[in-house]
C-alpha cells in the first residue's frame, strides 16, 4: 500500500510544482500586459504562448467587462482551489494510506 500512497504523493508534488510555474508565468504575462512589450522578444513570445490557449477559452465564458480582461484573475482563483483542495485532498490520502488510518 506504501507503493501507491508513494506514487499519490509524488504526483500530488509534481501537479502542485506545475501549477504554481504556471501561476508565476500567468502573474508574468498580466504584469507584461500593463506595458508595451516588444512582441518578438523570446520571454514576451513564450509568455504569450504559454498563456494565451487558456486565457482565450476563459475570456469566451465570461461577460465583456469593457477594457477590463478578469481572465487572469479566474485562472488564478482555479488554480488556487486546485492545490488547496485536490491536491492538498491527495497529499491527505497518501498519508492516510501510508500510515493505515483508514481511507
Amino acid at each position: 500500500m506504501f507503493i501507491i500512497a508513494n506514487f499519490l504523493k509524488a504526483v500530488a508534488s509534481i501537479a502542485d510544482t506545475i501549477l504554481t510555474i504556471y501561476m508565476y508565468v500567468l502573474i508574468a504575462r498580466a504584469i507584461l500586459s500593463w506595458v508595451n512589450p516588444d512582441p518578438y522578444n523570446p520571454i514576451v513570445n513564450f509568455l504569450y504562448r504559454a498563456t494565451e490557449p487558456l486565457l482565450q477559452r476563459v475570456r469566451r465564458v465570461l461577460p465583456n467587462t469593457g477594457g477590463l480582461d478578469l481572465s487572469p484573475l479566474m485562472i488564478l482563483l482555479a488554480i488556487f482551489f486546485i492545490q488547496k483542495f485536490i491536491i492538498a485532498s491527495l497529499f491527505e490520502l497518501a498519508d492516510r494510506m501510508k500510515f493505515g488510518m483508514g481511507v
